[in-house]
């Protein structure tokens, strides 16, 4: 299933990416007026020469745009965010991944994040288990999985319900949902976390919920749904509670809940 080659465009493209974070770099903006650097260019061209030695196609937020015509052909797919938190890159502040999915008939499957200045990994193959590693100077060791912590590895304290939410993204609905569970838990613990570093937080046991009640598009959730499901998480929508569902007509996601 290809999870080493995964693995290792990861790291090389999170390498990559950090030569950049720690030079000078210059921002562009897309047409929707969000941010992009070199560091996003450059981790798509690494993770792509691994990823063009596999069998299935890739659709990648830096990529060309694929017509639902040809992507509703795809059993199996590569769903890739080269650098999720852009933001948090320029910001400077190390909370910005590196993003690798398998998606097999709408659901992911296989899910890596890397996250280049703290070089924590994090791994979800499906009906296998997820696992957290800290590596050293970028380095895969050579079995992982021994070397790796199962997640999820530390459980929230029962009597402080933590709600971890985005860093550079709030809405009045959010607000409103955290009330809600103020009424419902009591007073509250919060984590404030940039890029899929949230959806991982829950997998790895460090918050109990995650509540996105803002726009997102697949390729920024779909390798921490991935993890999340292998650790015993449910990643689902918010209005109707059912999975996240991928390769869909429009690629923006609904509002979604992660929990414990």
């Amino acid at each position: 299933m290809y999870v080493d080659l995964i693995l290792t465009a990861s790291i090389k493209a999170g390498e990559g990416i950090v030569s950049i974070y720690e030079s000078a770099h210059s921002i562009d903006y897309k047409a929707d007026n969000s941010p992009i650097t070199e560091a996003d260019k450059v981790g798509h061209r690494i993770i792509n020469r691994y990823l063009n030695q596999t069998v299935y196609p890739i659709l990648s937020e830096e990529g060309k745009n694929v017509h639902l015509s040809e992507r509703i052909k795809w059993d199996n797919y590569w769903l890739v965010d080269p650098l999720d938190g852009t933001k948090e890159f320029i910001n400077k502040n190390g909370e910005f991944t590196v993003n690798i999915a398998l998606i097999s008939a709408g659901t992911p499957v296989i899910g890596v994040v890397y996250v280049p200045v703290k070089k924590w990994l994090y791994v979800g193959i499906e009906g296998e288990g997820a696992w957290k590693l800290e590596l050293e100077d970028h380095q895969l060791p050579p079995d992982w999985k021994s070397a790796g912590i199962k997640l999820p590895v530390d459980q929230c304290n029962n009597d402080c319900y933590t709600v971890v939410g985005s860093r550079s993204h709030t809405t009045e609905e959010t607000n409103k949902f955290i009330s809600n569970l103020e009424k419902k838990h009591g007073e509250l613990s919060f984590l404030s976390m940039g890029s899929s570093l949230k959806i991982c937080l829950v997998a790895e046991g460090k918050a109990d919920i995650y509540p996105r009640l803002a726009p997102t598009m697949e390729w920024d959730t779909a390798a921490g749904d991935a993890i999340a499901r292998s650790a015993g998480c449910k990643v689902v929508q918010y209005e109707t509670g059912e999975p996240l569902q991928y390769n869909k007509k429009n690629l923006l996601n609904p509002w979604f809940v992660v929990k414990r």
